[in-house]
């Protein structure tokens, strides 16, 4: 005879919380259920050592995932531990058992969802997503060591009650069958149920079996089929020891994970035991995702528990700088959310992420060391790893040995400069690492600021990457070598070669007191020097101060910028310059000064004002000339 039984008064707003809040994706209650059927086994097989009774009748465990499209249920079959009366109501009964009130007063309270998600993490009621497609869930089960007359079943709606009866089963073990809504029919479909227990319950260590559809015309031919066919690999390859697995099988492994047609280019595997258990399997791809550059792009590393797959793009377990790697970790130590969908803050997330940012580290530093090999890995991947560099203090110094540069000692432009190679190349009194920010490798090489550097034989990285003005920002040292760039660089003060003799200073006075009157405000200085060997003059910032390049970067992207007052550096040796000095007439020396300071502006990578002054002095200048000539 079925006994009632009321849930505590709270318990079917928490049911309805479960089946209409917690759950993003319907078909969890897939893995939800084969999970459970799955520990039941683990624990019978576990009981088993100390008393055997539990274990009659039990060779390995199974689990039978059986839909019944005329009827509407799918029924979930383990022959693990089972339950008496007494565990129906205490396993099935958490959410009362756990402290239902003091539940519902958190919820109340919490600010936010998240808080919301950290309340019901604590609460072990997985058993409940069933109720997310079924409006019915009937349970029978037999504890192992009871016997067949021992058997209960348990039934709910999932709303204020469920009943309780003896009943008669024939084998140990727990039979959950759903009654599902109509909403919900298409989990009831052979191929939809095998896509989900693939995805969700591959790896876990129990076979999972579905019923072997047998099609009419494969009757007569298919006597001897089996009636039930294995639809997980029941082996999860990265509990594996690594000398058993074959370079073929990590690469299809990688295939599957990714999705990625070509294999992979190298990958992790580290099993670690101590204080925190857990695995990894982490893989480099050949190619970047075209959507890399998107940092809100999905991840790539699903996290299992147990080989029980819990959840894809896991962004907890590596820095957004590393979002290209794939793989898989693996603990049974981390904390979950009742849903199994959100990780709670813990040590044990910022221990694996340490581990696992580590070993990615080292195993690119050991690739930099073959240059070919890695060239192709900086090709794809090298910007997005620059953004280490101002994400990650903890590993920046092992960042920066993998960074690459194209630089004036290899004029083919490639990026393939290291900072090492950079300081192992520098003369003793060198104090700084140079650089240039410029829109290409060739306009970095036509930067007036270049001349005296290549003059002096001086080598400069040049950098040509969007995002490396702001990596730079964030890289100011490397070792105890400072890195400057030569649009800031004061070299006058340190090479008595450049400096300006009395004389010519002298006979320049004038048209520096004349031009820092006419630029008014647009300069902070005008000064001659002697670093320029082609062109008549350039821009100076101070040390530290936005360059003119970033400052268009930031201009495009609508952010605000300040407002930028250079030194302008004249050479005095130069035709413009000594033409500009001779000038008399007011206009023509207004002219001249303006394409002088427009011209520098834009050979650094700024951004002109008005655009199309500088046309119109270049037109005005030229058209006198030729009139000049003509006449």
């Amino acid at each position: 005879m079925a006994v009632t039984k009321t849930f505590q008064a709270e318990v079917n707003q928490v049911l309805q919380l479960i089946t209409h809040s917690m759950y993003s994706k319907r078909e969890i209650f897939i893995r939800e259920l084969i999970s459970n059927a799955s520990d039941a086994i683990e624990k019978r097989s576990f009981l088993g050592l100390s008393d055997a009774k539990v274990l009659e009748g039990f060779d390995k465990g199974a689990i039978y995932v059986v839909p019944d499209e005329k009827a509407g249920t799918i029924t979930f079959s383990d022959n693990g531990i089972g339950m008496d009366e007494s565990d129906l109501d205490e396993n099935l009964g958490t959410i009362a058992r756990s402290g239902t009130k003091a539940f519902l007063d958190g919820i109340k309270q919490a600010k936010d969802e998240s808080d919301k998600t950290a309340l019901i993490g604590q609460f072990g009621v997985g058993f409940y997503s069933a109720f997310v497609v079924a409006d019915k869930v009937t349970v029978r089960t037999r504890k192992a060591g009871q016997p067949a007359d021992k058997a209960h079943q348990w039934v709910s709606d999932g709303v204020s009650s469920y009943e309780v009866e003896a009943i008669s089963k024939e084998t140990v073990g727990t039979d959950v069958v759903l009654h599902i809504k109509e909403d919900a029919k298409e989990f009831l479909q052979d191929w939809q149920l095998r896509q989900n227990i693939t995805r969700y319950s591959d790896h876990i260590r129990v076979a999972v079996y579905v019923p072997n559809i047998v099609h009419e015309d494969d009757k007569e031919s298919d006597k001897s089929q089996e009636p039930f066919e294995q639809v997980n690999q029941a082996t999860a390859l990265w509990t594996r020891e690594k000398n058993s697995i074959t370079d073929e099988e990590y690469g299809e492994f990688y295939k599957y994970l990714s999705n990625d047609f070509d294999g992979p280019m190298n990958w992790i595997h580290k099993q670690v035991e101590g204080n925190y258990s857990y695995t990894m399997l982490l893989y480099f791809p050949k190619r970047a995702p075209f959507d890399m550059w998107n940092r809100d792009q999905t991840k790539g590393l699903k996290l299992y528990v147990q080989r029980v797959f819990i959840m894809d793009n896991v962004e907890q377990f590596l820095p957004n700088y590393l979002r290209f790697i794939r793989g898989v970790i693996d603990s049974s130590d981390l904390p979950l959310n009742v849903s199994r969908e959100l990780l709670q803050s813990n040590r044990v997330i910022e221990v694996i992420k340490q581990s696992a940012t580590k070993n990615i580290l080292n195993m690119l530093e050991k690739k930099s060391s073959d240059k070919d090999q890695y060239k192709d890995f900086w090709q794809q991947f090298g910007n997005v790893l620059k953004e280490g560099i101002g994400e990650d203090f903890q590993n920046q110094e092992k960042i920066q040995k993998l960074l690459r540069f194209s630089s004036t000692h290899d004029e083919t432009g490639v990026q393939s400069q290291s900072l090492e190679d950079y300081v192992a190349r520098m003369p003793s009194d060198q104090e700084s690492i140079y650089y240039v920010v410029a829109d290409g490798y060739q306009a970095g090489l036509y930067s007036p600021h270049m001349e005296y550097f290549k003059r002096k034989g001086i080598e400069v990285l040049v950098l040509t990457d969007r995002i490396d003005e702001w990596m730079i920002t964030r890289l100011s040292k490397f070792g105890d070598k400072n890195l400057t760039s030569i649009t800031q660089a004061k070299i006058d003060d340190k090479d008595d070669e450049l400096k300006v003799d009395e004389k010519t200073q002298e006979e320049m006075k004038d048209i520096l007191t004349r031009l820092k009157e006419y630029y008014n405000d647009r300069v902070t200085d005008v000064v001659l020097t002697n670093k320029l060997t082609h062109s008549p003059c350039c821009v100076v910032g101070e040390n530290h101060e936005m360059t003119l390049h970033l400052r268009r970067v930031l201009k495009d992207a609508g952010q605000p910028v300040p407002d930028f007052k250079p030194t302008l550096e004249l050479n005095p040796n130069h035709v413009m310059v000594k033409a500009l000095a001779e000038e008399q007439s007011d206009e023509k020396f207004g002219l001249i000064a303006d394409i002088l300071f427009d011209q520098s502006i834009l050979s650094e990578g700024g951004e002109l004002s008005e655009p199309g002054r500088l046309v119109k002095n270049y037109n005005d200048w030229i058209a006198a000339e030729l009139s000049k000539n003509a006449d």
